[in-house]
Parts: C-alpha cells; sequence; structure tokens
C-alpha cells in the first residue's frame, strides 16, 4: 500500500485543534457574555443598543466559534496529511468532512430557530448535548479517550437543563476540557 493510499480519517480532535477549539470556546462564551451584561447597564456601550443588535452579534459570534472550529480541524488534518506525505481527501475523510459539515450546519441552525422561537435557556443544553452526541459518533475503536469530552458535554447539558444561569460557566468548563484534551492527548 502507497502513502498516497491512506485509510485512515485525518481530521481530529488531538492536540492544536482540540486547543485551538477550547480557545474558541472561551473566547465566544467571554464575548456573548460581556454583550448581554453590557446590554443591561446603562453606562455601557451595548447598553444602548437594540435587542435586534444584540442577537445578531450572538448570532455571528456562534457563527465565527463553529467556522473557525472547522478550520482548525481541516488545518490540523492538512498538516498531519502533509506531513506523512498522506492524501488528504481519502474516502473516509470526505465522508467524515461531509458528516461534520452537515452535524455543525444542523446544530446551528436548530440553536437558531430556538433562539428565534425565544427559547434562550435551552440553547446552550441543546448545543452542549448535540455536541456530546457528535463527539461520541466520532469517536472510534482506538479513541475511546473521547468519552471523556464527551461525558463532559452531556453532564455539562443536564446541568444547564437544571440550572439555565449556568450557562456561561458550561461554555467555559467546555474550553477548558477541550484545551486540558488537546494537551494530554497529542
Amino acid at each position: 500500500m502507497s502513502k498516497q493510499d491512506n485509510l485512515e480519517i485525518n481530521f481530529s480532535l488531538k492536540g492544536n485543534a482540540s486547543i485551538q477549539i477550547g480557545i474558541y470556546l472561551l473566547i465566544a462564551a467571554y464575548c456573548i457574555k460581556n454583550i448581554l451584561d453590557g446590554f443591561l447597564i446603562d453606562d455601557n456601550v451595548f447598553g444602548m443598543s437594540s435587542s435586534k443588535l444584540m442577537e445578531v452579534l450572538v448570532v455571528i459570534i456562534t457563527f465565527f466559534t463553529f467556522l473557525l472550529s472547522g478550520f482548525a480541524l481541516y488545518f490540523k488534518g492538512k498538516r498531519k496529511a502533509k506531513k506523512l506525505e498522506y492524501q488528504l481527501w481519502n474516502a473516509k475523510t470526505k465522508k467524515l468532512f461531509w458528516f461534520m459539515f452537515f452535524s455543525f450546519l444542523g446544530i446551528f441552525i436548530l440553536l437558531l430557530l430556538l433562539f428565534n422561537l425565544g427559547f434562550i435557556d435551552i440553547l446552550t443544553p441543546t448545543f452542549l448535548l448535540l455536541y456530546g452526541l457528535l463527539i461520541f459518533l466520532n469517536k472510534n475503536k482506538k479513541r475511546k479517550d473521547l468519552l471523556i469530552l464527551t461525558g463532559v458535554c452531556l453532564l455539562l447539558g443536564i446541568i444547564t437543563i437544571l440550572i439555565p444561569s449556568y450557562w456561561y460557566s458550561s461554555l467555559f468548563i467546555l474550553g477548558i476540557a477541550h484545551i486540558t484534551y488537546g494537551v494530554t492527548i497529542k
């Protein structure tokens, strides 16, 4: 079998990709929290803004978090394929790419729909539960360590269902869990 015929999936959450996704989650949670807190304070710049502007900013931050996370996975896979002199887009990688693309798109659209319907309290639990399910579906027999990240997502999702105001802490913990996972699993 030549190096061009690799049968491995080139996209993974190991190392830098997981660290970058964790950082993106931390930044997004921080920005959204500051925007929402600023909206409630009269002296803040966001306090003078309309609620529609706040909604648009939150949607934009969420969209770019999804987009940058996808790019982190792509560039990690591209570096890995180049380093090992593999073809990046083999059959398994293409299948995983489309699965991840439509999963992220589906999660984003569902969150946007819930947001527009006014179900603000279940946005974070929905994201955490679906993200945990997505990670679980992408693990393989060799990568049982992803179960820890899946468990963290599911536990935080259940907690935020019970305590909706815990959304920021849950996203912050998920970001830290991604960073920790990326540092420990290289």
